[in-house]
């Protein structure tokens, strides 16, 4: 596998990766038709945003790594008591 697509598939580095999967999922089960598959994209838009903003608060705060790990992210989530996106 080549490294874009291992990096692509970490979920250490990927904080989206079961909303991209159900997204692809969507369009291979309706032909590619995108309008079926829009509450997808959606929930995935809102996921990279939700992410992003958390990597840019981290990176302002001097947290390394900016991107929390897996685990790290588990927490984040349950912190919150359910999914802000």
């Amino acid at each position: 596998m080549p490294v874009v697509m291992r990096r692509l598939r970490d979920p250490d580095i990927n904080p989206c990766l079961s909303e991209s999967d159900a997204s692809t999922r969507c369009m291979d089960e309706n032909n590619y038709d995108r309008e079926r598959c829009s509450t997808y994209f959606l929930k995935y838009k809102n996921c990279r945003k939700f992410w992003n903003s958390v990597m840019v608060q981290r990176r302002q705060s001097g947290v390394k790594p900016p991107m929390p790990t897996a685990a790290e992210r588990d927490e984040i989530l349950g912190a919150l008591g359910k999914m802000p996106y």
